[in-house]
């Protein structure tokens, strides 16, 4: 949403004495002198999370402006914040490290560098569980990678690692000493050779979460499958278009970790037989996105749908509460969902289906149903009022790019008064009876106010 700094400003000084937490997450409008106000108004903030934001930068003072007796901060994100931090603000954020004895969490943006890095460790180092790196790609001698290495050793509580910026050849060894004890590792925005990640990924016997570029490929996946028995949760995301992980390696870690309960997997191809056997292996699993990079993809080996690998994951699956499906799929693979997705909570399709009757399986036999996105998929009016007395009991429905109407939608309207059926337009001149995108949300509050001229509220 966006944010203005007057309203940064007014939470300041309304909330000072008592405000401990803000978090602010793909938002945009305000700036640094907005920041400031807080940082420098809010004596007890705890957590300062910014995340994913366009911020404007003006005076830079955010960090500068914690005052000298401010000691409570437990949590500091700022790592993908696209804005310069000088030597003023480095000082300021070493010394506010330091005096803050509760600091368990430090995300640092790409301006930080290695030697500013080590600075802040020598500070905070001890304390922290979770530490995101900045830098982590610049001229170093041998000598101050020895001593980088040797201060990352003295972080002894650290579970959690993000590096999300390019990472030298010669800087892997140095994250080394951290590695026996994570429990969460995110390379998703780091380049690693495949023989690099093989042999961090080997010092990381206690991982839990990974979150990795698909450039690893099958042969990265399956040195983590090897090091990695107790993972939980896999996240492997595309570097190109055409991608570079296949079934084989998810396969692989489907057979080295069988605690596994979250995979978002960005592959190039997949088979039934590879999901079936993924299926087999973890049946505890919980969360299940596939995301095949070339639309309507068949089986990579038999060229048939891939409504049985679904099938498979949904019937040997049977806590899975989070499903995202890929690839040319049939009115089939609803059907399987709604007969064995008895716990499913979020559901997400995109390009796949045949008929309105798919969405009517998934409707009609996913009781536990909260959220269902829709794109690009040929369901029409009769889906969309296939869930006419189900909505009620969601959180949400997101339809887009998909054959309804109008008409149909103001019915759902009609027959939900506590819903919100709101139509999107990109157009907001187009036409009356296409409906480009449909949000729809139970309220108690009716209508809301502060709808764009985009939004049509029904």
């Amino acid at each position: 949403m966006t944010v203005s700094d007057e309203s940064l400003e007014l939470i300041a000084h309304s909330f000072s004495s008592s405000f401990r937490v803000l978090s602010l997450t793909s938002c945009d409008g305000f700036s640094t002198d907005g920041l400031a106000h807080i940082t420098k108004h809010c004596g007890n903030l705890a957590e300062l999370e910014l995340q994913e934001n366009e911020i404007d930068f003006r005076s830079g003072e955010w960090l500068t402006s914690f005052p000298e007796t401010y000691t409570s901060l437990v949590s500091l994100n700022f790592a993908t914040m696209r804005s310069e931090v000088n030597y003023v603000d480095v000082v300021a954020l070493e010394r506010l490290v330091a005096r803050c004895p509760s600091l368990k969490k430090l995300k640092l943006n790409k301006e930080i560098s290695l030697d500013q890095l080590q600075r802040l460790l020598l500070r905070a180092g001890p304390n922290l569980v979770e530490l995101g790196t900045g830098s982590y790609s610049q001229s170093l001698s041998w000598g101050q990678l020895s001593e980088l290495q040797n201060t990352l050793a003295k972080c002894k509580d650290l579970r959690s690692l993000s590096v999300v910026w390019e990472v030298a050849h010669m800087f892997v060894r140095t994250l080394y000493p951290v590695c026996l004890h994570l429990t969460t590792l995110n390379l998703s925005d780091v380049h690693l050779p495949t023989p690099d990640f093989t042999k961090l990924i080997s010092h990381c016997p206690k991982l839990q979460r990974l979150l990795v570029q698909d450039d690893v490929g099958d042969k990265g996946l399956q040195a983590t499958a090897m090091s990695c028995k107790d993972l939980r949760e896999l996240r492997v995301f595309p570097v190109r278009d055409e991608g570079c992980a296949t079934e084989e390696g998810l396969v692989a870690i489907s057979e080295g970790c069988p605690n596994l309960r979250k995979i978002l997997y960005f592959c190039k191809q997949m088979t039934n037989a590879a999901m079936a056997t993924v299926a087999r292996n973890c049946q505890r699993m919980t969360h299940f996105r596939l995301c095949i990079l070339k639309l309507y993809e068949t089986d990579c080996i038999t060229r048939e749908p891939l409504d049985e690998g679904f099938g498979a994951i949904c019937r040997e699956c049977k806590d899975l509460k989070r499903l995202a499906l890929s690839g040319l799929l049939t009115d089939k693979t609803f059907e399987y969902i709604g007969q064995f997705g008895k716990k499913l909570e979020t559901l997400s399709v995109a390009f796949a289906g045949e008929t309105d009757l798919g969405m009517q399986y998934v409707l009609g036999g996913c009781t536990k149903l909260r959220k269902l996105e829709i794109r690009d998929c040929p369901f029409g009016d009769e889906a969309l009022l296939a869930g006419i007395d189900k909505y009620n009991s969601m959180r949400s429905l997101w339809m887009s790019a998909c054959l309804i109407t109008h008409l149909g939608c103001q019915f759902l309207a009609e027959k939900n008064p506590y819903l919100n059926v709101e139509i999107i337009k990109e157009d907001i001149e187009g036409s009356e009876h296409v409906v480009e995108k449909l949000y729809v949300y139970r309220t108690i509050a009716g209508r809301r106010s502060d709808a764009p001229p985009s939004v049509e509220a029904l």
